[in-house]
């Protein structure tokens, strides 16, 4: 079996929201297991990730950065950086916040950043923008902000049960079985 790990931080339920339509899509490739680790703290313990062959990061955009939460676990994971611990498992990173910006490639940027430093492998986003009439931004459609670097999502300030969006949500799962495909084919 090829195991994804999704690890992620949710500050108002929102990034879970995204996080449970990621493991959706990567669980739905056949000889996929999937195991979710949903930080408090950033201290939790993370040994259900060392025997994954593909890591996911997940982190609300706070301030044009991932969330404290999720910095305090990459803090965290110093010691396996000197062992390479997580040396050529695959990974990949999405983030969302309220603004259609709100400098989210920088939340993916750190998140990749850190991935390279452990010597993973960085799996992108590979959908266009799906609109028909290539307009960006359209709520109900695949990859709607552009992101190649990772997952994007965009969430008004409303209760998770009605944001983000419904292209949002497909894009989510999109990525999660990407990544799962990818790292069924080379683990």
């Amino acid at each position: 079996m090829t195991k994804i790990a999704i690890v992620y931080h949710s500050g108002y339920g929102h990034t879970e929201k995204l996080a449970s339509h990621v493991e959706k899509g990567a669980s739905s490739v056949d000889g996929v297991e999937t195991v979710s680790l949903k930080l408090k703290t950033g201290l939790e313990d993370f040994e259900a990730l060392l025997d994954a062959d593909a890591i996911i990061f997940g982190s609300p955009t706070y301030m044009g950065s991932v969330s404290a939460v999720m910095k305090q676990f990459m803090e965290k994971t110093s010691k396996l950086f000197y062992v390479r611990g997580w040396k050529d498992k695959f990974a990949a990173g999405f983030t969302l916040s309220h603004s259609l910006s709100g400098d989210k490639l920088n939340a993916l940027m750190q998140m990749n950043i850190f991935a390279m430093q452990h010597g993973m492998i960085w799996v992108g986003f590979d959908q266009l923008n799906q609109s028909p009439d290539g307009e960006p931004g359209k709520s109900d459609v695949m990859n709607r902000m552009g992101a190649f670097l990772g997952l994007m999502g965009q969430t008004e300030n409303a209760s998770p049960e009605i944001t983000p969006p419904s292209g949002d949500l497909a894009s989510a799962e999109h990525f999660g079985q990407r990544i799962a495909e990818v790292a069924k084919r080379f683990a």
